[in-house]
């Protein structure tokens, strides 16, 4: 693929994106949740591992403790206990209390419906911040670049192999994107990741973008 000016690069992001819809519509949350509470506590669970092992434990979690004051009084314990299959249960049973302590002492019991603020909280980093913008709140003020959306960003030539940090990808991304989008690339490349632009053994031939890939069959 010949070498882009910043037009034709959005236009080419614009045209994927338009594919993503045809495919994947808006995208789902594989999560599953009820408030904006529940889904930052999964995303917070999802971190090295997967959605669909935090999925078999958050029941259980939010059954127990099923909003912010009741995880603020939690027994480490049992909370360790619940998500002791997700791996890291020790660091994340201690960050799920710290921040259900934050949420109430701090914002009177409700998650934060701002990207800075949910920053905030012990174990929220931007990529969870964004993505509880997006989907609990549906305001997005960023791109959520987890794993998949950072191959896909470097496969698609929208970030260079000096953007190395999920921070400089979505900087990259968020020029490239108007924000009436940033709402579900997340979701659809998450999709799109684990369908087609795999990890290992991506299945370009079958890719409905690979015209539009310079990295297809690499």
């Amino acid at each position: 693929m010949p070498r882009e000016n910043m037009t034709d690069k959005r236009a080419r992001a614009a045209e994927i994106e338009q594919r993503m819809f045809d495919h994947y519509g808006k995208g789902a949350c594989s999560l599953d949740y009820t408030s904006p509470f529940s889904l930052t506590v999964a995303v917070v669970l999802s971190a090295q591992c997967t959605d669909a092992a935090v999925n078999k434990v958050t029941p259980l979690l939010f059954s127990r403790f099923p909003d912010p004051p009741a995880l603020a009084s939690a027994s480490l314990a049992e909370v360790e206990q619940i998500i002791h299959p997700l791996g890291f249960y020790h660091a994340k049973a201690k960050n799920l209390i710290a921040l259900a302590q934050t949420v109430c002492s701090e914002f009177g019991g409700e998650i934060p419906a701002d990207v800075n603020a949910l920053q905030k909280l012990p174990g929220v980093g931007r990529k969870t911040a964004n993505c509880v913008m997006c989907e609990a709140f549906k305001d997005p003020q960023g791109i959520a670049v987890d794993t998949h959306v950072f191959r896909i960003a470097h496969r698609l030539g929208f970030a260079t192999r000096n953007d190395d940090t999920p921070a400089k990808t979505e900087a990259k991304l968020l020029k490239l994107y108007p924000q009436s989008d940033w709402l579900y690339i997340n979701h659809q490349w998450v999709h799109f990741g684990r369908d087609f632009c795999c990890a290992r053994n991506q299945k370009c031939a079958d890719c409905f973008i690979r015209d539009l890939c310079p990295s297809r069959g690499k």
